[in-house]
Parts: C-alpha cells; structure tokens; sequence
C-alpha cells in the first residue's frame, strides 16, 4: 500500500526520533497518536476516513522502523495503540477500526520484508490492551482484530497459518495485560480466524491447527492453563467452521481433535464465556 499524506508525515517523524529510541514503543505510540489526531480533525469525512487514515498511520510507522533499523514487532505495537487512541480521541472506534489496523501493520511489514507472524503478535497484543479504554468488548475486538489479521495476510500473499499463530498469541498477552478474561479472547480470536480464513478460500483447517498451537504457546508464555486456552482455541474454532459448512466443520473437527503440542485438547460446544 503506497503511503499517503499522512503516512509519510508519519513516516518521516519517526525515522528521526526512533534511531536510538530507548522506548520504541513509547514513542511510537506519541508519535502515531499526535499526527493522526491532526490528520482527523482536519478530514472533511471523519467517518468515512477513519479507517483509512488509521492504516495509513499504521503503515507509516512500520516504513520508518525499517528505515531506522528499528524492532518491527515494538513499533508495530506502538503504532496500533497510538492509532487506537487517536480514533478515540476525536470519534468513535469501531471493531472495524481495530481490524484495519492490524491489516494495516500486516500490509505494511510485507512492504518492508519483515517476519509477518512477529508483527501480527505484537499488533494483537496492542489492539487488545487498548480496545477496553475505548469501550470495545474482549469477545468483538478479539474476534475482529483476528479477522483483520487473516484478510491482510491473504492480500499480501503471506502464509495464513503463521499470521494466525502469531495473532492469538498475542491476543492472549494484550488481554491479559489489561485484566480480561484469556479465555474468551482465546475463543472469539480463533473463531475469527478460522472464519477470516474461510472468506479469504483460505485453508481454514490448517489455520485452525495453527491457532490451537498459538494458543498453548501463548498460555504458557503467560503462566496460565494450556489446556484451557488450548480448548478455548478449538472450541472456537469448530463452531466458526459450523457456520460456514459442513464440510468445513468436519475438516475443522478434525484439525484440532487428539493431542497437539503435548496438549490434550477437548472441544466444547457450546463454549462458556465469563
């Protein structure tokens, strides 16, 4: 995606203040935060350009850390939060605003060359710690975000099962961060990519797998149950697959029953969230 006005001015401010940068995702967050508050208030649409300047935003942020040299994951990170807060500031966010930022950074990283699944983590993680102080639930941001995750894979020609990894595990931190429940976001994160997958004709039974996998990477990285997340993950799963198809569901089923990764898992159906 070519950069637009605000993307550059983005791009150009960062690429000064980022080298060296003991905080990068401090001062990406103050950075991407300021410039896209300016950049609404002076649309003639904001609704309507919402979206759009967010991502450009994102994006904007993403070239000036592999100009500089700087960790991608971090600012990606940084660049989802400073937009989240932006949008809040001077609108509404939407679960729609949350999906394409994550799109955004994903698009943006495949730009640059940089590891996709490391950014889709990082930038999950931003978007569910911040989605809660602009009054949006663990389940539809979770859900959202995942959806996100798999659309800007698909259109960047990148594997959907790595970005699908990447994405729950950092749901999984982000939620934690902010005291919500992991489980639920576990659950809403893997039924939106598994559903994001099978709009996009992607291989929803690999990504299903892959994001069981997450998900118990993800668990322990954060001292909870694996079983647990590894359940919440596939029970997700298979009822998103339930509502594109039968065949679908059968291939879901399938993927994430037995043991993966040393994990016994056990689907439940229906999934109880607190």
């Amino acid at each position: 995606m070519a950069l637009g006005d605000l993307g550059k001015r983005i791009s150009d401010a960062m690429v000064k203040s980022i080298k060296g940068a003991g905080d990068v995702v401090g001062t990406t967050i103050d950075i991407t935060r300021k410039n896209l508050v300016d950049g609404l208030r002076g649309a003639r649409d904001v609704m309507k350009e919402t979206s759009g300047l967010a991502g450009d935003a994102v994006a904007g942020a993403i070239h000036a850390a592999s100009q500089a040299g700087a960790e991608l994951g971090g600012t990606a990170k940084g660049a989802v939060i400073g937009a989240i807060k932006a949008v809040g500031e001077v609108t509404t966010v939407t679960v729609g605003v949350l999906s394409d930022t994550i799109r955004a950074a994903i698009k943006g990283t495949s730009e640059v060359g940089g590891d996709v699944a490391t950014v889709a983590r990082d930038a999950a993680e931003g978007a569910l710690a911040t989605s809660k102080s602009v009054g949006i639930g663990v389940e539809d941001a979770a859900f959202s975000v995942a959806r996100g995750a798999i659309q800007g894979a698909k259109e960047t020609g990148k594997d959907l099962a790595s970005a699908a990894k990447g994405t729950i595990q950092g749901a999984i931190s982000g939620t934690q961060e902010v005291g919500e429940d992991v489980m639920t976001a576990t659950y809403s994160t893997a039924k939106g990519l598994v559903k994001g997958a099978a709009e996009v004709s992607g291989d929803a039974a690999t990504v299903a797998r892959h994001a069981v996998e997450g998900a118990i990477e993800g668990a322990k990285r954060i001292g909870v149950k694996a079983e647990d997340a590894a359940s919440a993950a596939a029970s997700g799963a298979v009822e998103a697959a339930g509502e594109v198809s039968e065949s679908t569901a059968k291939a879901v089923t399938d993927a994430v029953s037995g043991t993966i990764s040393g994990i016994k898992v056990i689907i439940k159906t229906p999934f109880k969230k607190k």
